[in-house]
């Protein structure tokens, strides 16, 4: 009893730290930016990105792959709490030390154009309206 105590404290842990790791505001931001705070299932980006975090598949799936818990139904993606999941998993797969140190500048250019989109100029826009929330 003791050691399965002992296991679901540090597996408790793990997941708090990871849920903690990104800053609410800028979830929020992001949340506004893609979707404008609404909420559901929202298509968006042509019929490629899906829910109030506008996530696409292959964002989804690099998740999943960090985060197994996530599992594989995209779908869930519509619903906020569980994009928010997404996008920290995400996040903390390709952008650990941002995570760790509030770089909201580079979170939301990652966010925005993949692993490499913090040398991507084409996420300086993406950037500035984030700032308008955080």
């Amino acid at each position: 009893m003791k050691k399965t105590i002992a296991v679901f404290a540090v597996l408790l842990s793990m997941i708090q730290a990871q849920a903690v790791g990104l800053n609410k505001k800028f979830l929020r931001a992001i949340h506004m930016v893609e979707a404008s705070g609404r909420i559901g299932a929202i298509i968006g980006d042509g019929g490629k990105a899906l829910g109030p975090l506008q996530i696409h598949r292959g964002y989804f799936q690099d998740a999943a792959e960090y985060d197994k818990n996530l599992g594989n139904d995209y779908s869930k993606c519509a619903d906020l709490a569980f994009s928010e999941r997404v996008v920290t998993a995400y996040l903390h797969r390709f952008a650990s030390k941002a995570v760790a140190s509030n770089d909201f500048e580079s979170l939301a250019k990652i966010h925005n154009g993949g692993p490499a989109g913090i040398k991507n100029r084409a996420t300086v826009k993406y950037w500035v309206k984030i700032q308008k929330y955080i």
